[in-house]
């Protein structure tokens, strides 16, 4: 689904535009010039996801202190039209980032995929909602499934859901829908359960404050980093609060890629950067006094000193109870053709 040799890092701009097209093209704008891979927004029919008597999450109250809308209220001032989606697939396409949307009903699924969009991202609220699970997966694409709220269990189920209706590219993301979450609640080894348990690529979906979190999840083993971003924190809205500003979002993409190529290939081997400090830091073999040519060379004739040109000192023993070919000077580095 992704290049194997990178971390793709999605932008989630979801739907910190607050509804207005031209702050979502900001938003694109930022994730562009951050380096991210992809900028993702959130697609929806608010009559078809929730209830019009349905109240807020706490952390969208917490969030919008006095505001007493319902949640219906709140996601309609949220939403996008298609005509916007469609702008803002070709205003992506122009400016080089992959666009993409999170489906939150069947209509939306339908849209996003004669939109042209390369994978479907399934959010955590979804997980064991089978017959949305179903719908998605028998589009055939390549799947990106959020784990957030759920029980190894339940994802397993979810799996199973997925692969029976055709799904085969898949990624887990491990997630705490939180916002923001806790540092001790992240719980980011169940990002290598994952891994373990089901033998699929995994990465992080990251509502942590700042950006630490996220980049251990690369050191980890993540191949896909989701993380939320807005243009100002101090927007009126429900996500702003737990996002990061475009400087803080193009930090995040430069430490990951920072420790993505610090993690190399695993080998134990010397770097070639180590070649020069090998030869001053390692010791060697050395006459501890002057030797003559002919003289048998015993240990009180040896020293062992930098630098690591010469004979290595783990051949002490090879070297004891030779005869000098050549005069030695006192503090010479020997060599084999010394000896």
């Amino acid at each position: 689904m992704f290049d194997k040799q990178s971390v793709f890092i999605i932008a989630e701009a979801g739907v910190n535009h607050n509804g207005d097209l031209e702050t979502a093209k900001r938003l694109v704008d930022a994730a562009v010039v951050a380096g991210a891979d992809a900028v993702k927004f959130q697609t929806f029919v608010p009559e078809e996801i929730v209830t019009g008597s349905a109240e807020k999450a706490p952390y969208q109250k917490a969030n919008m202190p006095g505001c007493r809308e319902t949640q219906l209220d709140m996601i309609r001032r949220l939403t996008l039209s298609e005509e916007d989606f469609r702008t803002l697939k070709a205003y992506c396409d122009g400016a080089g980032i992959m666009f993409l949307s999170t489906p939150f009903d069947y209509y939306s699924v339908d849209f996003l995929d004669e939109l042209g969009v390369p994978l479907f991202k399934i959010p955590s609220g979804e997980l064991v909602n089978d017959r949305f699970l179903r719908y998605v997966a028998a589009r055939g694409k390549p799947l990106i499934i959020s784990t957030g709220m759920a029980t190894l269990g339940e994802v397993e189920e979810a799996l199973e859901v997925v692969q029976d209706a055709g799904a085969r590219e898949i990624t887990l993301l491990h997630c705490t829908s939180a916002y923001p979450a806790s540092y001790e609640e992240v719980n980011l080894r169940a990002m290598v359960t994952l891994r373990q348990a089901f033998g699929l690529p995994v990465g992080y979906s990251d509502h942590t404050p700042g950006t630490e979190v996220a980049v251990a999840a690369v050191a980890l083993g993540a191949r896909v980093i989701e993380k939320h971003f807005t243009l100002n924190r101090s927007m009126e809205g429900p996500d702003h609060k737990a996002s990061l500003e475009p400087d803080e979002l193009a930090t995040l993409v430069r430490a990951i890629r920072n420790v993505e190529r610090a993690l190399g290939d695993g080998r134990k081997r010397p770097s070639p950067g180590e070649q020069d400090v090998m030869r001053a830091a390692r010791r060697s073999l050395v006459a501890a006094c002057n030797i003559a040519e002919g003289e048998m060379i015993t240990e009180e004739k040896l020293a062992i000193k930098r630098p690591g040109t010469g004979i290595p000192p783990k051949m002490w023993c090879l070297v004891v109870g030779r005869k000098a070919r050549v005069n030695i000077p006192a503090d010479t580095v020997l060599t084999w053709d010394m000896i």
